[in-house]
């Protein structure tokens, strides 16, 4: 019987513990944003582990079934910092607290000091090891322009839109190489537009669109959530979803992959970008006990 549709993730996958500590995500000073967790090895050793993690990330994408397959991002630190840290402008030695995400959550953040620029590839090599580890389709993600905003503090620009337009024309650069070496999807995280809708319809689509433009054969996706769920620190879900997802329908991006079992939101919803391919969350990634397949 062929698939009725084509599976994938959403970029992110666990860590084992051999790999990485395994902290709650408020954990106090190992905050997301800036410094993030510690990893268990060093050096070569590192280098190494994070090569068994990413075969064992696509081996287990593989034998489940999913015909889109990541990295799981298994090099990253933070989905955030790992590309932030890798960009000129930002100083991530210093760091400072700001509230983020509509002042739900202080966060210790790296420090936009001067212009963004991109000197260098940043995801080459990730891309090219995912290539040849298997003959699917590759996904690669990126944070999209406005979370990097949200989730860092600009000391130098003293303008949100300045500054993402110019997140997003490293991110664009870094993308449209990754497109040239064959990589099948490339996302972009947007968690925060779900916090500023009105930002999202201001300035955020001109960002997002900014990242795609000169991609000639990857198609291109935009992940919309609630970020991370916190033990003890409310999940607020903000009725965001119909101002995103009109906006988002005027876009250049081709994919939304969206959130919707754990904040249990409407599928009507889906009727206000109709032209999109859409990607439906349909797990919750919290608890620990996992549901067969079958469900």
């Amino acid at each position: 019987m062929p698939n009725l549709f084509v599976t994938t993730v959403v970029g992110s996958m666990p860590k084992p513990a051999w790999l990485m500590e395994q902290l709650p995500l408020n954990a106090e000073g190992k905050q997301v944003h800036g410094k993030g967790a510690d990893w268990m090895f060093k050096g070569d050793l590192l280098k190494a582990a994070h090569d068994d993690a990413t075969k064992l990330t696509l081996h287990d994408q593989v034998h489940a079934g999913i015909e889109v397959v990541s990295d799981g991002e298994q090099r990253r630190g933070s989905y955030l910092t790992y590309i932030t840290n890798r960009l000129e402008g930002f100083d991530y030695e210093h760091l400072t607290k700001k509230w983020t995400r509509n002042n739900r959550r202080l966060a210790e953040v790296g420090r936009c000091i001067g212009p963004i620029h991109r000197s260098g590839p940043m995801l080459k090599h990730d891309a090219e090891f995912m290539l040849e580890q298997t003959d699917r389709p590759v996904k690669i993600t990126m944070p999209g322009p406005m979370t990097v905003v949200d989730s860092t503090a600009d000391e130098y620009y003293g303008d949100e839109a300045s500054m993402a337009m110019e997140v997003a024309i490293a991110l664009n650069e870094e993308a449209r190489e990754l497109d040239a070496l064959g990589i099948s999807v490339i996302q972009f995280d947007e968690p925060v537009f779900s916090r500023y809708p009105n930002k999202v319809s201001d300035w955020g689509i001109a960002a997002l669109d900014r990242c795609v433009e000169g991609i000639k054969t990857a198609k291109t996706a935009a992940h919309i959530c609630y970020s991370y769920p916190m033990p003890g620190v409310p999940r607020p879900i903000v009725d965001s979803y119909p101002v995103i997802l009109a906006a988002l329908e005027n876009s250049k991006i081709d994919q939304l992959a969206l959130e919707f079992e754990a904040s249990k939101l409407d599928p009507e919803l889906l009727r206000l970008c109709p032209s999109k391919l859409l990607c439906m969350d349909v797990s919750i990634m919290v608890p620990k006990r996992r549901k067969h397949p079958n469900t």
